[in-house]
């Protein structure tokens, strides 16, 4: 029964490959930025309605479907909630393949409308396969995922959970390190938590060549990005995983002129949420002393962001044993930590939730570009992967006992 399961939805994948790719297609060429998907959700409508899926608008850009599985009248029915992100990223796409972006300065550089394709690809084989299912299934297509405070957080607040109250939840995200044809997963915390750091320096600027006239704010602001870096080195307990980086430095003064003020942003990543407020509170005092030391003052603002993503151990070790059932042992990989975040945490803290990834690489193809860069892009040949084991993944799903 299993193996005529696995080729029976291997065939269903196989069979709508074809509108699967054309639907990454076109989300591609028209990517919408965090909290704009009013064009992608009204697409989405569209399919599932097609589909026959019942839906529903949440979070203004965020949609909804429900499938009905299970005995009729049975009360006892369990849900299960599979999700994809929608939006895009501000990127100027580089190159000139039939399916790039058509708005400048907008890119799918995350993959995001390769999980909205997967996911309408899974929906559609599950509609199917809908008088077997065991249970229904709640469709998550999530908004605002590249910016906080985040569409999961949004949805939720709406009542999603309240509503349909799944029992596990699952998603994916494409990996560009790995190999079409694979998958991984890793139990257990996996993704780190995000919150942005925003310093502002003020001093009295002043002529270049008269330094002990002024404060000077540039040499003050690389100071504190220097001190600042004491919270991973000599702060951080040695166990606990943690990243302090800045990427954005503006004084707006010149050769010969030093600013009255600096601005700086920054990210801080980390696993344990005790470490977590600590390290804001030392962030506070180390900005706020080194300026005051050197003459200046250090306005500090902190927006707490995403929460450490963690895979429910139970629940990922089971699906890693299926994943190996439909893909093949050498095609499921276990993965490491990664400081990168994910607003599905939201998700999977109210619901045992797994978050894995899809390979989407061919380096025989030069297919390899990192996320979020200009030259990103996947080997479609893993949208018919992604459709068929998210969708035996949630089968087994719903027959596995509640966690």
């Amino acid at each position: 029964m299993t193996q005529s399961l696995i080729d029976r939805i291997r065939q269903l994948a196989r069979e709508g490959h074809r509108e699967t790719v054309r639907i990454r297609r076109h989300i591609h060429r028209h990517p919408e930025l965090s909290g704009e998907e009013e064009q992608t959700a009204s697409f989405v409508e569209q399919q599932l309605e097609q589909m026959g899926i019942p839906h529903q608008r949440m979070a203004k850009t965020g949609v909804t479907g429900f499938l009905q599985g299970g005995k009729a009248g049975d009360k006892h029915t369990e849900t299960i909630a599979l999700r994809a992100d929608m939006d895009a990223l501000p990127i100027e796409e580089e190159g000139s393949k039939p399916y790039t972006s058509v708005h400048k300065g907008v890119m799918h550089a995350c993959g995001h409308d390769a999980h909205t394709a997967i996911l309408l690809g899974t929906a559609r084989i599950l509609k199917e396969l809908q008088s077997f299912l065991p249970g229904n299934i709640l469709f998550i297509f999530q908004p605002f995922e590249e910016k906080l405070p985040g569409g999961a957080v949004q949805m939720l607040k709406e009542g999603l959970f309240e509503r349909y109250k799944p029992r596990k939840v699952i998603g994916l995200h494409v990996d560009p390190e790995l190999e079409i044809g694979t998958v991984g997963m890793k139990p257990g915390p996996y993704m780190a938590s995000a919150d942005e750091i925003y310093l502002e320096v003020t001093g009295r600027g002043g002529h270049g060549a008269t330094p002990h006239k002024n404060t000077d704010t540039v040499l003050l602001a690389a100071q504190i990005i220097v001190s600042l870096q004491q919270i991973t080195s000599r702060n951080a307990p040695p166990p606990i995983p943690s990243v302090l980086s800045f990427g954005r430095i503006m004084g707006n003064g010149q050769t010969n002129i030093i600013p009255n003020r600096v601005s700086l942003a920054g990210t801080f990543r980390t696993f344990d949420e005790d470490w977590r407020a600590k390290a804001h509170q030392r962030i506070r005092e180390i900005a706020h002393h080194t300026a005051k030391a050197y003459g200046g003052t250090c306005r500090v603002k902190i927006s707490k962001g995403y929460p450490t993503l963690i895979n429910h151990t139970s629940l990922t070790n089971t699906l890693f044993q299926h994943a190996e059932k439909y893909l093949g042992k050498d095609h499921v990989l276990s993965l490491p930590l990664r400081m990168t975040a994910e607003d599905f945490a939201y998700f999977s803290r109210e619901a045992p939730g797994c978050f894995f990834r899809l390979g989407i690489a061919n380096s025989s193809k030069g297919i390899t570009a990192n996320l979020h860069t200009p030259d990103f892009d996947i080997n479609e040949e893993s949208l018919e992967t992604g459709t068929g084991i998210m969708t035996w993944l949630a089968l087994q799903s719903l027959q596995q006992p509640q966690e």
